[in-house]
């Protein structure tokens, strides 16, 4: 025989009308917490400004500004007395520095102007004169005898530096002096492809004597002369 339920005791009849009511419920509860608004009281605080009344303190009195007393009045001018001019003032003449013709002018000796000699230099290929290499005083052309000269001394006095020939430098030194109007040697200058070669040029110029100096209109001068120098390894 089977047992028979009732349907009045069964739990579950109407819980999902509950869970709706629950649910309602809860979303209530929390909408109103959300719109709760709290306000203090403000019946226990005084609005009353915190003023100290200080009315009754003395309030010092301002000082007096003192001012500067006014200057004095300035003083009264002085009466001044006119006095008769009764002394004679001397009057300044100005004489004339001009001379007259009765003066005897005085003759002004002759002025001697000295000449101030130029340092005029003249290339060698354009001088009248040109200077003198010693040995080429009786020579017909003086200027071609200058420079074979020129050429011996070189040839006579070269000497390759040890210390370019174990670098193997070797090339031209240009060498430009000046043979000034005494027939010294001064003012020399070199430009080569290396130190060592322009000392030998150096050297070998300074060696060279001393010569009649170059004249131009009978006049001794400066003559610049140039002359290659070739270092050339064998």
């Amino acid at each position: 025989m089977e047992p028979k339920k009732n349907p009045k005791a069964d739990v579950g009849r109407n819980s999902s009308l509950y869970f709706v009511i629950g649910l309602a419920l809860v979303m209530l509860l929390v909408l109103t917490g959300l719109e709760w608004k709290n306000y203090d009281d403000d019946a226990g605080y005084d609005i009353s400004l915190n003023v100290e009344d200080d009315l009754d303190e003395e309030v010092p009195m301002t000082e007096q500004i003192k001012t500067p007393p006014p200057p004095p009045p300035p003083a009264a001018p002085e009466v001044i007395e006119v006095v008769e001019d009764e002394e004679e003032v001397e009057e300044t003449v100005i004489e004339s520095t001009e001379t007259s013709q009765e003066e005897e002018v005085m003759e002004v000796e002759d002025v001697v102007v000295e000449e101030v000699e130029e340092d005029i230099s003249v290339p060698f290929a354009v001088i009248e004169d040109v200077p003198v290499f010693p040995g080429c005083e009786g020579a017909s052309n003086k200027k071609q005898c200058f420079q074979d000269q020129m050429q011996k001394h070189i040839r006579k006095n070269f000497r390759y530096p040890e210390i370019a020939q174990e670098m193997g430098v070797q090339g031209r030194v240009s060498v430009v002096f000046v043979i000034q109007k005494d027939g010294s040697i001064g003012n020399i200058r070199m430009r080569g492809p290396d130190k060592n070669l322009e000392a030998e040029a150096l050297r070998i110029i300074k060696k060279l004597p001393k010569m009649t100096p170059g004249k131009q209109r009978g006049r001794a001068v400066k003559v610049p002369f140039s002359i290659p120098i070739t270092f050339k390894l064998q």
